[in-house]
């Protein structure tokens, strides 16, 4: 049986697939897309439905993904990015999804999770500084998750080599404009992040091989943990829209027969 929400996606594909050129002459999601996609549930469909959301099964998130891919490549990789992040983020300590989705269960968090800051442990918690590329989606989102290395005190990897996790609120790190200049899928928006000695309380970090572990228990209502790599969701229903365009455009079998271009 097919997820409501992909239903809804299917319902809104047209308007989705009208509005993939504006997002990528923006450099990123327009606000009416993002509407529509918040509309649909798409990024609430691995969240736990204590905190408003489906707790559905991965086929059907990926299913959902590859519906709004096929209509706009750049949403379809942003809503597998940003919707895989409520999954991880149920794994965490409760107190870090109350401060998230309490007050707006759509509320959206970005990554990257390439450990390109240094966390320098401290009384509570870390002081995190760094930069990330391609954190798609960023615009829209209040939150980020971002990869670390656990520092040794003084800026610098601690030995052995240990990866964390962390989750900052938009306040706490600078979307640097400028940084996504690229021929497809321009409406991602992903932007580089930067964050500069923010304190990261103890309580919003995870480190990385509790993930990989999975969660130990899993409480009614919360997503199971998967080895689901949803952008490559969003890159499968990318082709089908471009297939789709291809034939729109030409009555024969391919538009460099019709034009003599490659």
């Amino acid at each position: 049986m097919t997820h409501e929400v992909v239903g809804r996606v299917e319902e809104l594909g047209a308007e989705l697939a009208g509005l993939a050129d504006e997002n990528e002459s923006l450099g990123k999601l327009s606000d009416r897309t993002v509407e529509l996609l918040r509309s649909a549930g798409v990024i609430r469909l691995l969240q736990p439905k204590e905190y408003g959301g489906f707790a559905a099964h991965p086929r059907d998130f990926a299913e959902a993904v590859m519906e709004v891919a096929r209509h706009d490549g750049a949403a379809g990789w942003v809503c597998g990015v940003v919707g895989v992040h409520p999954w991880e983020l149920a794994q965490m300590d409760p107190r870090l999804a109350h401060e998230v989705w309490d007050a707006d269960p759509d509320t959206w968090i970005a990554s990257p999770y390439m450990p390109n800051g240094i966390a320098d442990p401290v009384d509570g918690g870390f002081v995190l500084s760094g930069r990330w590329p391609f954190s798609s989606g960023s615009d829209h989102c209040q939150w980020d998750f971002l990869g670390a290395l656990v520092g040794d005190g003084k800026g610098r990897p601690a030995g052995p080599i240990q990866v964390m996790h962390v989750v900052l609120p938009r306040s706490d790190y600078e979307i640097i404009d400028g940084t996504w200049d690229v021929v497809g899928l321009s409406g991602t928006g992903s932007k580089d992040v930067v964050v500069d000695k923010a304190f990261v309380p103890e309580y919003r970090t995870i480190r990385q091989e509790e993930v990989q572990a999975g969660p130990p228990r899993r409480p009614p209502g919360s997503t199971r943990s998967t080895g689901c790599r949803s952008p490559r969701c969003s890159r499968s229903g990318s082709p089908r829209r471009s297939s789709a365009s291809a034939r729109a455009r030409s009555p024969t079998t391919s538009p460099s027969r019709r034009t003599g271009s490659p």
